[in-house]
């Protein structure tokens, strides 16, 4: 199923990059885990790539995927594992000004290490220009029962 799931994500990216109306963006996040996921594990990061195409005036659409590694905790005698995962998800992005977006991606998280199986995965999240190539961004995201904010900065290509 992992496998299915990633050839998908590889032939989407492919085509989106070989399309002339999109736009490439790579991003880097620290993750900070919440609820009970902040038991087990104390910090992540990762790392997201999209594509994204213009739809209207100030709202875009496109493929995400990304790979975000949570360390583990050692809790009393139980060391909890470092454990990755991979949402594949569709991002909207709706320009609110010239400085601020808002968005939203919504998908499927693959666990990768240390994981088994699956999720659905959701994350809402604002970002601020700081140029034309730089975007802030914060995020909660949530796959399943874990849930996580997250801090990052994406770079246009």
């Amino acid at each position: 199923m992992k496998k299915l799931l990633l050839s998908i994500a590889l032939v989407a990216f492919t085509f989106a990059a070989t399309a002339q109306d999109g736009k490439f963006n790579l991003g880097v996040n620290a993750a900070l885990p919440t609820g009970d996921f902040g038991e087990i594990s104390s910090f992540g990061i990762g790392v997201e790539a999209n594509y994204l195409f213009d739809v209207s005036e100030g709202f875009q659409i496109g493929p995400s995927v990304s790979y975000i590694n949570f360390f583990g905790e050692t809790v009393g005698a139980v060391e909890f594992p470092s454990t990755g995962f991979m949402p594949l998800a569709a991002a909207g992005r709706f320009n609110a000004s010239d400085e601020f977006t808002l968005g939203a991606d919504l998908g499927y998280a693959i666990g990768v290490s240390n994981a088994e199986g699956g999720e659905f995965y959701w994350r809402p999240m604002v970002g601020y220009d700081i140029s034309d190539k730089v975007m802030l961004q914060a995020s909660y995201s949530g796959m399943g029962d874990l849930s996580f904010f997250g801090l990052g900065a994406m770079f246009a290509l």
